[in-house]
């Protein structure tokens, strides 16, 4: 089974950038997700095994860029324009679906985490 390591987390000041890498033992269609306290896990972008396709929500679209790096099996998140409101625990998920990729469910294997915090 694929496993994931997550890294690049931090605190950061509101309008800063921060790069979170996913480094996966195989190649599958990746997403990220976040999950802010007290609140459910959401989707933040997916790219395809290929690197062909990426999604994104709308409520990063413009400032995040998800990216893959398929000699090394990793899969990046840079993040920039940051808000509070991005503020989260952020997850790397894999997936051998390739429809609906902006599901969890779609998900069968999840990384731990990686706390964001964005100051004022």
């Amino acid at each position: 089974q694929v496993q994931l390591v997550e890294s690049g987390g931090g605190l950061v000041q509101a309008g800063g950038s921060l790069r979170l890498s996913c480094a996966a033992s195989a190649r599958y269609n990746m997403g990220w997700f976040r999950q802010a306290p007290g609140k459910e896990r959401e989707f933040v972008a997916a790219i395809t095994w290929s690197g062909s396709s990426s999604y994104y929500a709308d409520s990063v679209k413009g400032r995040f860029t998800i990216s893959r790096d398929n000699a090394k099996n990793t899969v990046y998140l840079q993040m920039n324009s940051l808000k509070p409101e991005d503020t989260a625990v952020y997850y790397c998920a894999a997936t051998a679906r390739l429809i609906n990729l902006r599901a969890l469910s779609q998900y069968d294997v999840w990384g731990q985490g990686t706390q964001v915090t964005v100051s004022l």
